[in-house]
């Protein structure tokens, strides 16, 4: 039941962007997205900068390239989203590759799909160098209510309990010789949600009273110090600082 493991999502390694504070890097991956969403979609170089400013990120963290991409799955939705904009929006009309697209569409298409990837990409790379425990003391540092922190501290913790519970469920009905084929076993999914919310509830209670009869009286013990120094803070503002000079290049030359 302990989440003393290393999170999937985290790649352990001895490099400059795994040693930094995790609030350097939260604060930093922020300005830099909210800079990236800021720059003129038609300003296509800026794009290219950022993207290389991130590949460089990946080099100096030991990221392997294949790793980002498998993780970069996560924005297939919004892909889709912006692969229909140029069949749906209306303005001028364009023909490519035999087939009549919306310039407006076009240029929206990209706009999602550039500031959107580059945003994700640098998420990937903040997890692939960051323990989630590590990025909620991150998190206090930066003065985000204690509640809300120890609540997504619980998240991380249980999440892989819960899903190993459902793992559990499913295997049990399947050997009793469950299939789920059409809306006739949607009863017995739904008995299983019960179960499993009843469980969870029932786990959670004991967790509390086990927290209670050790001590607990509304805020975590702190188990690792992460202040930051001023020669951190400017290392992880490199990146940051970089989108801006970018940024207002972009705007300027617009």
């Amino acid at each position: 039941m302990s989440a003393g493991h290393t999170h999937e999502l985290y790649r352990p390694a001895d490099t400059p962007v795994h040693h930094l504070p995790p609030q350097c890097k939260l604060v930093a991956v922020l300005v830099f997205v909210l800079v990236v969403v800021a720059t003129p979609r038609d300003q296509f170089w800026a794009f290219a900068v950022y993207a290389l400013a991130l590949c460089a990120v990946a080099a100096v963290a030991h990221v392997p390239a294949g790793v980002v991409v498998r993780r970069m799955t996560v924005e297939l939705p919004f892909v889709a989203f912006a692969l229909l904009l140029p069949f749906v929006a209306s303005g001028e009309r364009v023909d490519v590759l035999g087939l009549s697209l919306s310039a407006h569409g076009l240029l929206g298409a990209w706009n999602v799909l550039a500031k959107g990837t580059i945003g994700v990409v640098a998420s990937i790379l903040l997890a692939a160098t960051t323990e989630p425990r590590t990025l909620l003391l991150g998190l206090e540092r930066l003065n985000m209510p204690a509640l809300i922190v120890q609540i997504m501290s619980f998240m991380f913790r249980y999440a892989e309990v819960i899903t190993g519970e459902m793992h559990r469920m499913r295997i049990a009905r399947e050997s009793r010789g469950f299939q789920a084929r059409d809306l006739r076993q949607l009863r017995a999914v739904a008995q299983s949600a019960g179960a499993l919310f009843i469980r969870s509830y029932e786990r959670g209670e004991r967790v509390h009273l086990a927290m209670l009869s050790r001590g607990y009286a509304g805020s975590m013990p702190v188990v690792v110090d992460v202040r930051a120094g001023a020669a951190q803070w400017g290392a992880a503002g490199l990146l940051p600082l970089v989108a801006l000079v970018v940024a207002v290049t972009a705007w300027s030359l617009k």
